[in-house]
Parts: C-alpha cells; structure tokens; sequence
C-alpha cells in the first residue's frame, strides 16, 4: 500500500448492496415499461434522495400522494415494502472488502441511505461491522454529491482526503469527492475495481 494511503471509503448501495426499486415495482407493475417510467416520472431517484437527506418517508409519501392520487397505493409501497428492493450483495465487491479488512487497511463508509430503513441494512449485512466511520445520509440529514458530507467524514475519521480511496457507483459523487482531494474511483465492477486498487498497493494477496 502507498504509504500516503491510510483508509479505504465504500459507497454501500451500488457498489457493496444490490438496492434497486425495480425488484419491487417489477412485482407491482408487470410490464416493464411502465415500472420504469413510474420511477422516471413519480417516484423519482430525486424524490427518493430527500429521504437519503433525512426527509421522514410518511411526509414525502403524503405530499406526493396528493399529488398522484390514483398512483397512492404504488407511492406507499416505497417505504412499506422497501425491503423488497433489495436484491442481495455485491460478491465480488464483498470479497474485496473482506480481503482489505484480513489485510488491516483501515474501512470507511459513506452512504446514501434513509435513516428509517438502514437498521434493515445494518440487520441484514455483518460485514458493515469492518467500518470504523460509517456515515449514513439521512441520519446526518446531508447527502452525496454534497461536499458538506465529505468533509463531515474527514472530521469524524480525522483523515486527509488525498489519504484515503473513495469508492461509488454514482459520477456526481466521485466528482465532488475528486474535487475534494479524495483518491477517487468510479466503480463498474468488482474486478475492475480489485485493478485499480492493486494500482493503490492495496489487495497484497490473492482473492480468494
């Protein structure tokens, strides 16, 4: 590992957690086509970012409910059944991070996540316990792409930016943390992302 790295920081949803609220609206909503333009056009990914931003689900859903009320019953079963978005792990990524932490390198997170629903997450995944600092969005009611959150972090972790290798799905997120300083990477796959961090010194052994 490059001497000047200290820490390795996950995005979570994307990158470590298969989120997406296809696996739900693809059972409420059978032609595909029409999923998809419901969460285009009402339960839009900016809608679902208030909530990420700590925006309570039962305002959010009221409000946009009087908006649609023919479409409440599908609005609502974004919190009710938000489970059902969850399509599992990452393995490959989950391996990465379990090779990170046998090797010692130090784990953070910053994520996206509504503070209501990311006890779920916390249930359902034993490997977020390799986090030192995880920062969760919605309990912090600030959220990614704002630079308000990195910086947060790098209070909380007492790191330098250009310390640590941030890693995210999403470009707006790797571009603020970029323009922080952060060593970051836009992550595609779990073996493209194993490359880039072979090019860090990070990932000494083999996966298994």
């Amino acid at each position: 590992m490059e001497s000047s790295i200290k820490a390795v920081v996950f995005d979570l949803g994307g990158v470590l957690i298969d989120w997406n609220p296809l696996y739900l609206y693809r059972q409420l909503i059978p032609d595909e086509v029409e999923a998809q333009r419901f969460l285009a056009d009402i339960c839009t990914p900016e809608w679902n970012r208030q909530m990420d931003a700590g925006r309570p689900f039962a305002e959010a859903v009221s409000e946009l409910s009087g908006l649609y009320p023919h479409h409440e019953a599908l609005i609502s079963a974004f919190h009710t059944r938000w489970p059902d978005m969850l399509g599992g792990v990452i393995e490959g990524t989950v391996a990465i991070l379990d090779q990170l932490h046998r090797e010692g390198v130090a784990l953070h997170a910053i994520s996206n996540w509504s503070a209501e629903t990311f006890p779920i997450a916390r249930e359902r995944y034993p490997f977020l316990a390799h986090f030192g600092v995880l920062i969760v969005s919605g309990e912090r009611k600030l959220a990614k792409p704002d630079p308000a959150i990195f910086e947060l972090f790098l209070a909380e972790s007492g790191l330098e930016a250009n310390a640590c290798v941030f890693i995210d799905d999403n470009a707006d997120n790797i571009a603020t943390a970029a323009a922080l300083g952060f060593r970051a990477v836009h992550f595609h796959d779990p073996s493209s992302l194993a490359a880039r961090l072979r090019e860090f010194g990070l990932l000494r052994h083999d996966l298994p």
